[in-house]
C-alpha cells in the first residue's frame, strides 16, 4: 500500500510537470537541436546543402566582427550590471528600512519603467538623447553650450546602459525586497537587544540574507547582457554610424541570417554565444558559492 501511494504521488507530480515539459521541449529544446544541426551544414551554389562539421564554428572563432561584438557586451556586463544591482539594492534597503514616506508609491515609481516595452523605452530615450531634436539638444540650447553627442560611437554603449538600467532597476529591486521581507523578525529583535543600529542590521543581517537573491539577479543579468539586442537595434535607425550590424553578437547573428542569408553560419554564431553565456553564468555562480564558503 505504501509503495502504491508513493507511485501515485510520483505520477501526480509528473502530471503537473507535464505541461511545462511539453512547452519547454517545443519552445527551447527543439529549436536548440535544430540550430545545432543547422550549424553543421553549408548552403553552396554547387552541391546544395553540404555537411561541413565544425567548419562554421572554426570560422566564428576567427571572426573579428564576432569578437568585437562579444567584447562589447562583456564590457557592458562588467560596468552596467554592478551599477544596476547596486541601485536596486539601495532602493530595496531604503523601502525595507521603514523610514520612507509613501514607500508604496516609491516602489511603484521604480518598478513602472519595467512595464514599458523595451522597444518603446529605446525609442523614447533615443529621442531624448538627440542633440538636434531631443531633450539633450534643448538643454544645450538653453545653457548655450554644446553637450556631448549621446548617440555617437564613444557614448552609445553608456546610453544603452542607461536605458537598460532605467528599465530593470525596479525588477531587481522587487527581487531583493521580497528576499528582505522573508527574514525572520526574531533576528531583528535579537539585534536590537544587542544594541545594533540600522546600519549594523543592514550589514550583519540583511546583506547576508540577500546572497541567494543577488546570485539569481546576477545570473539573469548575465543572460540579458550577452543577449543584448532590442536597444541597439532600435537606436541603429537613429545613429547608423555608431551602431553597426555587428554591434552585439545577437545583432550580428540576426544580420547574417536575414540580411546575408547565411543561416548556417548564423546558427553557429548563436550556439557559440549561448555557450559563452552559460560559461559566464556558471563562473559567476561558482565564484559566489566559493566566496560564501570562505566567509
Amino acid at each position: 500500500m505504501n509503495r502504491r501511494g508513493a507511485v501515485r504521488r510520483n505520477l501526480t507530480a509528473h502530471a503537473f510537470l507535464l505541461p511545462f515539459l511539453c512547452v519547454f521541449a517545443i519552445g527551447v529544446v527543439a529549436p536548440l537541436i535544430y540550430s545545432v544541426n543547422l550549424s553543421l551544414y553549408q548552403e553552396r551554389l554547387i552541391g546544395g546543402r553540404v555537411f561541413t562539421g565544425l567548419d562554421n564554428y572554426t570560422k566564428a572563432f576567427k571572426d573579428s566582427l564576432f569578437h568585437a561584438g562579444l567584447g562589447r557586451v562583456a564590457l557592458f556586463f562588467a560596468i552596467q550590471v554592478p551599477l544596476m544591482l547596486a541601485l536596486a539594492l539601495v532602493a530595496a534597503l531604503a523601502i525595507d528600512s521603514g523610514r520612507l514616506r509613501a514607500p508604496g508609491l516609491f516602489r511603484i515609481g521604480i518598478f513602472v519603467p519595467y512595464a514599458v516595452p523595451g522597444v518603446v523605452a529605446a525609442l523614447m530615450w533615443g529621442y531624448l538623447y538627440g542633440d538636434r531634436f531631443g531633450l539633450a539638444g534643448e538643454i544645450g540650447d538653453l545653457l548655450h553650450t554644446e553637450l556631448p553627442d549621446l548617440l555617437s560611437g564613444s557614448w552609445m554603449l553608456a546610453s544603452i546602459g542607461n536605458i537598460v538600467t532605467w528599465s530593470y532597476v525596479g525588477y531587481n529591486m522587487l527581487i531583493f525586497y521580497a528576499a528582505l521581507r522573508s527574514i525572520p523578525e526574531e533576528l531583528y529583535e535579537a539585534a536590537e537587544v544587542d544594541g545594533a543600529g540600522a546600519f549594523r542590521k543592514a550589514f550583519s543581517i540583511k546583506l547576508p540574507a540577500l546572497r541567494p537573491a543577488l546570485l539569481m539577479a546576477t545570473t539573469f543579468s548575465v543572460i540579458g547582457s550577452f543577449q543584448l539586442f532590442n536597444e541597439p537595434s532600435v537606436l541603429q535607425s537613429l545613429a547608423p554610424a555608431a551602431v553597426t550590424t555587428n554591434y552585439t553578437p545577437n545583432m550580428y547573428a540576426y544580420s547574417l541570417a536575414f540580411d546575408g542569408r547565411q543561416f548556417n553560419y548564423s546558427a553557429a554564431v548563436a550556439v557559440l554565444l549561448g555557450l559563452v553565456t552559460v560559461i559566464v553564468a556558471y563562473a559567476v555562480q561558482r565564484a559566489t558559492v566559493r566566496r560564501e564558503h570562505l566567509l
